[in-house]
């Protein structure tokens, strides 16, 4: 995950005009922007890569709150990067919707721990990523689920969002 030098994930008021929140973007340009830096192009690739199944929040999905309202289909066109199933976090149940590429987004309306068991079952013994936001990440690091973490400090100060590191214990002292 990026996460800029005072802890936050996301900017403040996340919107569709601003999904990653106000100056949230500039979290990612390291990786999106061309040329990539030949430092940043293998980590972006290994950011990028295959993984088996994954896990994200509805905020991440899109900015629909409530009620699916519409037919929303993710920020990312008709070939999401994921390439495989995902396991979006909603208290909205909704049916699965297949893209192109293989990935499917499976709505999962009974928690963290329900999501992390489907994207176990699909992955196959393959990685599973835990895509965000912060909640989703948070509520990963309560449930033990997270092996390792990536976290690219990006030199950006957000000064309000989401912050990753809330209220979460650290998983070393349990």
């Amino acid at each position: 995950m990026s996460i800029s030098l005072d802890g936050f994930v996301a900017g403040p008021d996340q919107s569709r005009d601003n999904p990653l929140g106000v100056g949230g973007m500039g979290l990612h340009r390291w990786h999106l922007d061309e040329p990539v830096h030949e430092a940043d192009a293998a980590l972006r690739d290994d950011l990028m890569k295959r993984r088996g199944a994954v896990v994200m929040g509805r905020n991440m999905f899109g900015p629909i709150r409530g009620e699916w309202d519409e037919d929303w289909r993710g920020w990312w066109g008709d070939e999401p990067p994921y390439h495989a199933p995902v396991f979006v976090l909603t208290h909205h149940p909704h049916e699965p919707i297949g893209m192109e590429g293989g990935t499917t987004f499976h709505f999962v309306t009974e928690g963290f721990g329900a999501a992390l068991e489907q994207a176990k079952a699909a992955a196959h013994n393959s990685d599973i990523s835990i895509a965000g936001g912060a909640s989703t990440v948070r509520q990963a690091f309560a449930a033990g689920a997270i092996d390792e973490i990536t976290l690219d400090v990006v030199p950006v100060l957000l000064g309000a969002g989401e912050r990753l590191f809330d209220g979460v214990e650290d998983p070393v002292g349990r």
